[in-house]
Formats: structure tokens, C-alpha cells, sequence
């Protein structure tokens, strides 16, 4: 007979598994993250609302969910089975919005805290021993449902999702029946609640209909199942007396051909109760097979164990592939994100290797800053040959950066997830962000003028203006230039003076354009560095992966 593994070492491994699953992040639109991040929602819906928590406290009543499409009868099925409306059945779908959870009045401590579906707030439905009141029409409400619903919101003022708890004496002790929203929802929020719900049920009980069951959507569930190796029970409704026959053989002949043989089937025929406007209870009889079924995994301890055991080993089963499946994504996107940094890494140290070389060969001076210089000092001031010189830079260097951004988008053409983790191309706010830098380095570069003035044996009578335009001219002017503006320099403040100061106004210079050209592929990579796509997540997910298997 299996058995439930609860050992402390067991769980700590399993712990630690999920806190690497809820680590690892999937931003990159690459082919399968999409279906990366489905998977690590689910596989952190089972674990959190199911897996720890069962192996925890393995007494605690099994859970079963009632699921399927919309109007499969799920609300009418769990009704029939407590013997009383305890959830609304209706014609109007999607009918389930907020899950009613049914137990045993003994087994309601289970329910109200935390244990399993933690992120749910709870509506406590006292014991009634009467039906629950017809639904109120559009806009009216019952006084104290409505005090009840408005206990509790979240930071931004709306409902937080909620989880209705009824209790009945005709549930036996030690199973909790679930109504789960529809499946195929038009609700998205609907579609994630009723997956997330699944996921926390030690039997899943997925309902279909004599004219949908081969639809997609159930089937989709049912190979989930299977995969999973969990406890299911299948539940063909509303079939029709007279193809009743038909119908349960070919829907046999389906569930053994996906090798579901296995799994207990149960038709349900179709009754005027069935439409939903009646009473919304079936006749005792209709669901007598299901209840009895149902009731045996709950009171007898070894079919129990089973139904609870089989479903926690067919997903720890699961990991074994699941894991290293989204391990595979983590690398993927960390590729993806090496490709994309290089790319940008690639086409800057391009640019700055173009600005380099345009400075050594006087690219600068050219244009006004050329005229300016020509002048100097005679027909042009030296603020204007510095302003001039500014200017210049400051296009050389929006040109490198244009140039990079132009050679990662002809890279980038075809990557997916290039134009969407990259900060997009801006050029006129570059220009300025550049401008304003080089502006800085040339009040630094004026400074380190003065200073040099001051200290300089011959600086009596120089201007420290003059200075910084010629030091200037010999940093950004290439050979001739510097050759001209040095014999003044060498005149006004020295040899040893010029060497320091040409050396100091080398070491500013660098700093600009490296500072210039980093922050604008800093500002292009933000955006991916902010996703902190790294190797650890496919790392810890397999290292966590192996400890648990070791436990196992």
C-alpha cells in the first residue's frame, strides 16, 4: 500500500525546490517562455497549495475539485452531492465566479486558515440547515453575504479572490468537495483561479458532457492528469437516455486509447434538473455511484492513503522532467541575454574605438572650431574657440552613439527579444544627454587651466581662458595643431607645466568619452539588467532538483 514520505529532510528539500522555482524568471519573449512561466505558475500552484502542504499534515481531508467547461453541470454535480444548494447552478455562464468549498462542520479548521490555497481570503458560510436562498436579481444583495464580502480588499481597494466555505453533516468527515470556476472561462482570472484550484486537489474530478467530451480543453486536462499520475475520477453528464449506451462506450474507448482505462467513469443521464432551472439537485440516485466512490477514499484509511499518496508521488514524479524543462528555458533566456549584452558591448567598443581615432586625427577641429582657431586670438575670443570645440565634440560623439545603435538594430533584425528588453533608439535625447556631459568636461578642463596658471613660475600676466582653449586645441586638434598650441603653452606656463597639463587634460578627456559612450549603452541595456537574467536560476533549479531526488 503506498504510503505518505513525511520526513523533515523530505520537506526541507522540497522547500528549497520551490523557493528556486519561484526565483527563476522567464522575461525574454523567446519561443516557450510563455509556456515557461505557465509551468513555473502551476508547478508553484501545486507545490504551495498542495504538494507542502499535504506531505505536512498528511490527516488532513482529502480535497476533491470538481472542474470542467462551462456548462458541464460542475455546480448542479457538487449541489446533488451534499444533498442541498450550496453553490449556484444556473443557465446564464460563466455561473461559478467565487469557488465553493462544501466539508464536514469537524473538518472546517482545515479550511479557515492558511493550509492550502494561502492567497484566497475566506467566506465563512455558517451551517445551514436549510437550502440556500434563490440568487437576488442584478444589483440587490443579502445584507449579510455583503458585510461578509466586504471584510476584506486588497491595497488597491478591490476584492481580493475569495474562497466560500460551507459546511454540511451529510459530507462525511475527511473529504472537502470544491466547485471550481470553469476552465474555458470567457474570465481570464476565472481560467487562472479553476487551474490553480486543480492544483491543490488530491482527486480531480473533471466533468464533461455527452456533447462536448471530446472537446479539447477536457481532454487537455485529462493528459494533464495522466502526466501527473494523479487520482482522477471522470464524470460524463447530461447524456441522453437514448444514446446513453453509445455515448459511454465511445467516451471509454477514448479515456483507454489516451491509457486512462484505468480511471473510474461515472454517466450521469440527462433530467430536467439537469437545464438548472429547477432546483439544482439531481436525484440521490443520478450521483449515487460518484458519492459512494467518494465517500470510500475518505473512510476507508487504505483507499484514502492511496488516493492522497498517488497523487503526491505522481508529482514529485512529474518534477523529474518539469524541472529540468524549466531549467532549460532559465538557460535559454540567460543565452538570449548574453547575445543581446555582447551585441550592445560589441557595437560601443566599435564607436569607441571610431571616436579615438577621429580625435588623434583632429576630426574635431574642423568647421567653426577650425575657423575659431584660425582667428585665435586676433579675430576669435577664446571662450568662442572653446565653445566651438565643444560643439564639435559634442556631434562626434552623438554620431559614435547613432552609428552603435544603428549596428544593433541591423543585428537585432529578427530577434525576438531585442526590440522588447533593449531601451528604444533616441537620438535626440542622446544629443542632449551628450551636451550636457561635455559641458562638464569642459568646465574641468578650465579648471585644471587654472590651477596649472596658478602654480605655473611664469603664470604672472597669463590668461587662464587662453589656457584651457589652447590645452583644448591640443587634445582635440590632432598633430599640427598640437604642435602649434603646445609652443604657446611652452611659453606661457613651461615644459614641465605643459607635460603636466596635457597629461591631466588626456586623463579628462578619456573619462568623457568612456562616460559618455557607457552611459548611453548602459541607458540601451537597462532594461535587460533590470530583468537579472543570470546562470544561477538553471544552476539552482537542477542543484535543487538532485538534493530532493536524493530525499526521495
Amino acid at each position: 500500500m503506498a504510503t505518505l514520505d513525511v520526513r523533515p529532510r523530505l520537506l526541507d528539500a522540497l522547500t528549497a525546490l520551490r523557493d528556486r522555482v519561484e526565483a527563476a524568471r522567464f522575461p525574454l519573449p523567446l519561443p516557450g517562455a510563455a509556456r515557461a512561466r505557465r509551468n513555473r505558475a502551476e508547478l508553484l500552484a501545486q507545490l504551495d497549495d498542495y504538494l507542502v502542504p499535504r506531505l505536512c499534515a498528511p490527516e488532513a481531508p482529502l480535497l476533491a475539485v470538481v472542474g470542467g467547461s462551462t456548462g458541464a453541470g460542475k455546480s448542479t454535480l457538487v449541489n446533488s452531492l451534499v444533498g442541498r444548494r450550496v453553490t449556484e447552478a444556473g443557465v446564464l455562464r460563466p455561473t461559478t465566479r467565487t469557488p465553493v468549498l462544501v466539508c464536514h462542520p469537524d473538518d472546517h479548521h482545515w479550511f479557515a486558515g492558511t493550509r492550502v490555497l494561502p492567497e484566497l481570503r475566506r467566506i465563512w458560510v455558517p451551517v445551514q440547515d436549510k437550502a440556500v436562498p434563490e440568487p437576488h436579481a442584478a444589483g440587490e444583495a443579502d445584507d449579510e453575504e455583503a458585510d461578509v464580502l466586504d471584510v476584506e480588499t486588497d491595497d488597491g481597494g478591490g476584492e481580493l479572490p475569495a474562497l466560500r466555505i460551507e459546511t454540511d453533516r451529510t459530507l462525511p468527515r475527511g473529504l472537502a468537495l470544491l466547485d471550481a470556476p470553469d476552465i474555458d472561462s470567457l474570465v481570464e482570472r476565472n481560467r487562472e483561479l479553476a487551474a490553480e484550484l486543480i492544483c491543490a486537489a488530491d482527486i480531480w474530478v473533471l466533468v464533461t458532457t455527452a456533447t462536448r467530451y471530446a472537446d479539447a480543453v477536457p481532454w487537455h486536462l485529462l493528459r494533464t492528469a495522466k502526466e501527473y499520475d494523479v487520482t482522477l475520477v471522470t464524470v460524463l453528464d447530461r447524456v441522453p437516455h437514448q444514446v446513453a449506451l453509445e455515448v459511454s462506450r465511445h467516451y471509454a474507448a477514448l479515456l483507454a486509447a489516451a491509457g486512462l482505462d484505468d480511471v473510474p467513469s461515472f454517466t450521469i443521464p440527462e433530467l430536467p434538473e439537469s437545464a438548472g432551472g429547477g432546483s439544482g439537485l439531481l436525484p440521490a440516485t443520478a450521483v449515487a455511484g460518484l458519492r459512494a466512490w467518494l465517500d470510500q477514499r475518505a473512510q476507508d484509511p487504505a483507499a484514502r492513503t492511496v488516493a492522497s499518496a498517488r497523487t503526491v508521488a505522481g508529482l514529485l514524479a512529474s518534477l523529474r522532467s518539469r524541472l529540468p524543462a524549466l531549467a532549460a528555458a532559465a538557460a535559454m533566456q540567460h543565452a538570449a541575454s548574453v547575445r543581446l549584452l555582447q551585441r550592445v558591448e560589441d557595437a560601443y567598443g566599435r564607436a569607441s574605438d571610431r571616436v579615438g581615432r577621429e580625435i588623434t586625427a583632429g576630426e574635431v577641429l574642423a568647421g567653426d572650431a577650425l575657423t575659431h582657431w584660425r582667428g585665435h586670438p586676433h579675430d576669435s575670443t577664446a571662450d568662442e574657440l572653446l565653445t566651438a570645440l565643444t560643439s564639435s565634440l559634442t556631434a562626434l560623439l552623438s554620431c559614435a552613439a547613432a552609428a552603435a545603435d544603428e549596428s544593433i538594430a541591423t543585428a537585432s533584425a529578427g530577434d525576438p527579444a531585442a526590440g522588447t528588453v533593449l531601451a528604444p533608439r533616441d537620438p535626440d535625447g542622446a544629443e542632449g544627454r551628450i551636451g550636457v556631459a561635455v559641458r562638464r568636461w569642459r568646465r574641468c578642463l578650465e579648471e585644471i587651466a587654472e590651477e596649472e596658471v596658478r602654480v605655473a613660475e611664469r603664470g604672472a600676466g597669463v590668461d587662464p581662458d587662453r589656457i584651457g582653449a589652447l590645452l583644448a586645441v591640443s587634445l582635440l586638434g590632432g598633430r599640427r595643431a598640437r604642435g602649434e598650441a603646445g609652443e604657446v603653452l611652452a611659453e606661457a606656463l613651461g615644459a614641465q607645466g605643459v607635460l603636466r597639463l596635457r597629461d591631466r587634460g588626456r586623463r579628462l578627456l578619456a573619462d568623457c568619452v568612456e562616460g559618455v559612450l557607457d552611459a548611453e549603452r548602459d541607458r540601451r541595456t537597462a532594461p535587460l539588467d533590470a530583468f537579472d537574467v543570470t546562470p544561477d536560476h538553471q544552476v539552482d533549479l537542477i542543484a535543487a532538483l538532485s538534493v530532493l531526488q536524493r530525499e526521495r
